[in-house]
């Protein structure tokens, strides 16, 4: 049996622990600890790792235009002036060498002390950083230059090239932990050297950090550009799969009159047609009855579909959805805002599905549309061909003669073209012309269809057909 006061006792030692553990996981600690594990990342975990430069890109706005193999050359212009830097620390190494170091240190070996770290920022930067700091302490403990004190005109050149160098080829975070090193690494050489004025160094490693937190700006600045410029893509693609579930909303609203008009003729006719005959089977009755029934059955599964897509402020036509029998009055409208617009029908005209005379009105009406708004001033030319095939459509406009101003539209107009003529299975393309205008030309398959019997007039609203055919017999 178990005590109850021996599990609830603390043991001793326990408040100590527990002590020790909360001051361990203070805020100070947790940031010093992560300080150091981003050091370690950044310039201790292979630090010496092969990292080669790239050559630059020739396809920019300057390389691509440079003759023959000039743009293959300029692509390594990066490695050239890192090269370019590394000669001149190597010649201030030599020049000062002459008589500025002590204890007999060969001029030779410290001009390419000073060189070789420069050079080797373009195949291991972090080890080409750390190269550079041991080539200062060298040069710092042999040295002295003064008030900039341990620093040599020639080891000041080659550390500030190797820090950006590396600084433009890593993250800013680098730049901070190697700003942080070199300025550790001039005040112990200042004290180590046994110099109470450590001012001059450390004006030396603050303007380093200058220099580092211009590059480490210009770093973030292009990360987040380049964050933007991904966020607007996928801004674009969104906003385009929108713009189409919202064009086939809009296709779905206005075809519900026209497929509802259908369904509605043939529940009418198929209540009807029994009393057209005298004395029909049961079998023909009981058929048009069934008939009827999934008519209407599909009336309903429509109209509540149709509320499914329905927007909150979406408001059903008044009038019948329109044909190409109503472009006149389409046209006159054009006229009046100011586009003046020619109509050319050629072949045969004969009457479409509904479906396919709605979205060319439509079509042609965006088309219109988009030449009030983006070409103003222009003319416009609507040319429609009825062939054997289907039908087809050609609005051109021309060149604009005034100032567009600004767009009162969606902006997607071809969007909706493009969903209505890919819902009837035509083509469509739209382009500028040569002369500055623009050509919309649309083809819509039409397959061959008998044609339609007299329709039995729809009863007036409370009236029963039956009733009424049992009256007219």
């Amino acid at each position: 049996m178990v005590d109850v006061n021996e599990t609830t006792r603390p043991r001793q030692g326990s408040g100590n622990t527990a002590t020790a553990g909360s001051a361990e996981r203070t805020p100070e600690f947790r940031w010093a600890m992560d300080a150091y594990a981003g050091l370690r990342r950044d310039l201790f975990h292979d630090a010496f790792a092969y990292r080669p430069l790239p050559p630059r890109r020739t396809d920019g706005a300057v390389a691509h235009r440079l003759p023959g193999r000039t743009g293959d050359i300029a692509a390594y212009l990066p490695h050239a002036v890192v090269c370019f830097f590394a000669f001149l620390a190597m010649a201030y190494g030599y020049e000062r060498s002459l008589s500025g170091l002590s204890g007999g240190f060969p001029f030779l070996l410290n001009g390419l002390l000073l060189a070789v770290p420069v050079v080797m920022t373009l195949v291991r930067p972090i080890g080409a950083f750390w190269l550079s700091c041991a080539a200062v302490v060298l040069t710092g403990m042999m040295a002295d230059h003064g008030s900039m004190s341990p620093w040599t005109p020639g080891s000041g050149l080659m550390h500030l090239t190797v820090l950006a160098v590396v600084a433009l080829r890593t993250r800013p975070r680098v730049s901070l932990n190697m700003w942080l090193v070199t300025l550790g690494l001039s005040v112990v050489l200042s004290v180590v050297r046994g110099r109470s004025d450590t001012l001059g160094g450390v004006q030396v490693a603050i303007f380093y950090g200058m220099v580092l937190l211009v590059i480490s700006v210009g770093h973030i600045r292009k990360d987040a550009e380049r964050q933007v410029s991904a966020e607007k893509s996928v801004t674009a693609v969104e906003r385009d799969r929108r713009t189409v579930l919202e064009e086939r909303t809009n296709i779905a609203r206005e075809l519900h009159d026209v497929v509802a008009h259908h369904m509605s003729v043939v529940a009418i006719q198929a209540e009807a047609a029994p009393y057209r005959v005298e004395n029909p089977p049961p079998e023909l009755a009981q058929a048009f009855a069934t008939i009827r029934e999934n008519a209407v059955a599909a009336l309903t599964e429509l109209r509540r579909v149709l509320g499914v897509v329905r927007a909150e402020d979406y408001e059903a036509p008044d009038a019948p959805q329109p044909t190409l029998a109503d472009l006149d009055g389409l046209l006159a409208n054009v006229r009046e805002a100011g586009l003046p617009v020619e109509k050319v029908i050629t072949g045969a005209v004969r009457e479409l599905p509904q479906g396919v005379e709605l979205s060319a009105y439509r079509i042609i009406q965006e088309a219109l549309s988009n030449t009030l708004r983006h070409a103003p001033g222009a003319g416009a030319r609507v040319e429609i061909g009825y062939v054997l095939g289907g039908l087809g459509l050609r609005i051109l406009n021309g060149p604009a003669t005034g100032e567009a101003g600004p767009s009162q539209g969606s902006g997607h107009g071809l969007t909706g073209m493009a969903e209505r003529v890919a819902m009837l299975g035509g083509q469509m393309t739209a382009e500028r012309t040569a002369e500055g205008g623009y050509e919309v030309t649309v083809f819509i398959p039409v397959t061959a269809a008998e044609p339609e019997r007299d329709r039995e007039p729809e009863p007036e609203p409370g009236v029963d057909l039956a009733k009424r055919t049992e009256e007219r017999t």
